[in-house]
């Protein structure tokens, strides 16, 4: 070991500049944020869409349209699918728990059932809601529909 090769610890002298600690730091006065406006004041943060003082893009475009809060979201299903499931799995009662595990609907999906298709067996339904020549096409093969 000579005096030439000794060095510091790992980590134990600090690289940074210590910014804001007066004028033997190199960045003192300012510390480094210039002078004056917000961006050199204490608590200072841009708010999201900010663009330095030009009109914001979000308030540029015009508004239009309307999201009504109370909307219910349906998830539809045709009969012949119901028919292709009914006869791939041997099924005569059809409910939301099926339609889950065959993989047509979330666990807590709202279903539909719509009238395209044919049904040639009796099914017994459990949905939602039905569109009315669903409910007739059903009613007509000899099954039921039950709304949840």
């Amino acid at each position: 070991m000579k005096l030439n090769t000794l060095k510091p610890a790992e980590g134990s002298v600090a690289t940074r500049k210590r910014i804001g600690r007066g004028p033997g730091s190199g960045m003192g006065g300012t510390a480094t944020r210039g002078h004056k406006g917000a961006k050199q004041r204490s608590g200072y943060s841009k708010k999201i869409g900010f663009e330095g003082g030009q009109m914001p893009l979000q308030r540029r475009l015009p508004k239009h349209g309307f999201k009504n809060i109370n909307r219910v979201e349906y998830k539809a299903i045709n009969l012949d699918v119901l028919a292709e499931l009914a006869q791939a799995k041997n099924l005569t009662k059809i409910g939301t728990k099926e339609l889950v595990e065959a993989g047509f609907l979330k666990k807590n999906g709202l279903v539909k059932i719509l009238g395209n298709g044919t049904l040639t067996s009796k099914i017994d339904v459990e949905a939602h809601a039905f569109s009315k020549s669903a409910e007739a096409a059903i009613t007509a093969a000899g099954g039921t529909a039950t709304k949840l």
